[in-house]
């Protein structure tokens, strides 16, 4: 977040970016990049802000008449621009910012929409002011998606747990399967979720999801009592689970099984996503240990080689993974993705993210497999420690 204390790493990365300050915008909650860095995700504001970050000197916020309380914790050594009018808004920005290379949350051409947040309309504002716009990707990455230390050992506790429940959960699965009361998608579903509260874990806002067969060919389905399935003898399952300790980033997993004996289909399909996820591994391992840099698009590029080599091309239909930070379960950081969008954005140290190839055949089979993975100053991290590398017999 920006204060006096960050302050100076902010205006680090501005000078290393070749720029002269950073202009954030916001307005009624539509840049949660700006509201999260201004300490404001909390609040809903009424009317347009603009803070300005200087590469050097002090930042000036142009804030509006009637909305001076949320600003009381601006250090007083920092200026402010008060304005009620259209006209005093456009002259106090273009006092900021004309004649100068500013970034704001925009990217080319919508390549990275996760980064794309100011209106076109205020693009247009500011251009005719007289300022040069580029990207904050790099920033955001920089000064928004990194974690700490304390929220990486957070991290990792988390993934432990969640690793643990989805072993428990699909082993209960295969042992009702066999039984005379088999237990159906939701209540799969909400076993882990009083999994997850007994161990301390945020429950999430809606999942996790438990997939039974063709199900699992749609990445987003939903278990629901109103239509429940049973898992029986036979069938494939998939659990899509994520959950963090307050406050601190999400751990995100998949795991796969076979209740019984898996078809030629099944481990075929499996060991297509499981070794286009170790490309993925592989390569990011080698980069980072070498200190070289590396785009999260080469790494779903790695992947999709693996799963296109097998004939499998045309039903991995999603990313290879999105980034993970400390306020979202899906951040604004760099994402593993080169055909959803194209995020060319370097993973730097701190910064954490999903690695998730999946395979969808629509009415017969999906399989994915998710791990997590921060990028550390000596090595790559990947969570949890043991992941799966065999399709589950339960």
């Amino acid at each position: 977040m920006l204060s006096e204390t960050t302050l100076p790493s902010f205006q680090s990365a501005i000078a290393d970016a070749g720029l002269d300050g950073w202009l954030l915008f916001d307005f009624r909650g539509t840049n949660p990049i700006a509201g999260g860095l201004l300490g404001f995700g909390h609040l809903m504001l009424t009317r347009r802000i603009f803070v300005w970050v200087p590469r050097e000197g002090t930042p000036v916020a142009v804030t509006h008449a009637i909305e001076q309380a949320p600003w009381a914790r601006w250090p007083a050594a920092w200026r402010k621009e008060v304005y009620s009018s259209w006209r005093t808004l456009e002259a106090a920005v273009g006092a900021l910012v004309a004649g100068r290379r500013v970034a704001m949350e925009y990217s080319p051409g919508d390549a990275v929409p996760y980064v794309d947040r100011v209106p076109g309309g205020v693009l247009d504002l500011v251009r005719a002011q007289g300022a040069t716009i580029a990207t904050s990707g790099e920033l955001v990455s920089r000064l928004f998606a990194v974690w700490t230390p304390a929220q990486l050992d957070a991290h990792r506790r988390a993934a432990e747990i969640i690793a643990d429940v989805a072993r428990r959960a699909l082993t209960l699965a295969g042992e009702r399967a066999r039984g005379a009361t088999p237990l159906h998608e939701h209540e799969l579903q909400q076993w882990i979720l009083d999994a997850f509260a007994r161990a301390g874990l945020e429950r999430p806002d809606h999942g996790p999801n438990v997939s039974v067969g063709a199900h699992a060919a749609n990445p987003h389905y939903e278990p629901s009592a109103a239509a429940p399935q049973a898992i029986r003898e036979g069938d494939v399952v998939l659990l899509d689970l994520w959950a963090a300790f307050a406050g601190t980033p999400h751990a995100d997993q998949t795991w796969m099984a076979s209740v019984g004996a898996p078809s030629e289909r099944a481990v075929s399909v499996w060991t297509a996503v499981r070794d286009a996820r170790d490309a993925a591994i592989a390569l990011l391992t080698e980069r980072v240990a070498a200190g070289a840099p590396v785009r999260g698009a080469e790494a779903d590029d790695a992947a999709r080689a693996v799963i296109e080599a097998r004939g499998f091309g045309p039903y991995f239909v999603h990313r290879t993974g999105h980034s993970i930070d400390a306020r979202e379960l899906h951040g604004s950081g760099p994402h593993l993705d080169n055909l959803e969008s194209r995020d060319e954005r370097l993973l730097i140290p701190g910064v954490g993210f999903s690695i998730e190839p999946g395979i969808y055949v629509p009415g017969e089979i999906g399989m994915r497999s998710e791990v997590n993975a921060y990028v550390g100053e000596e090595g790559l991290v990947v969570t949890p420690v043991e992941y799966q590398r065999d399709l589950l017999v339960v």
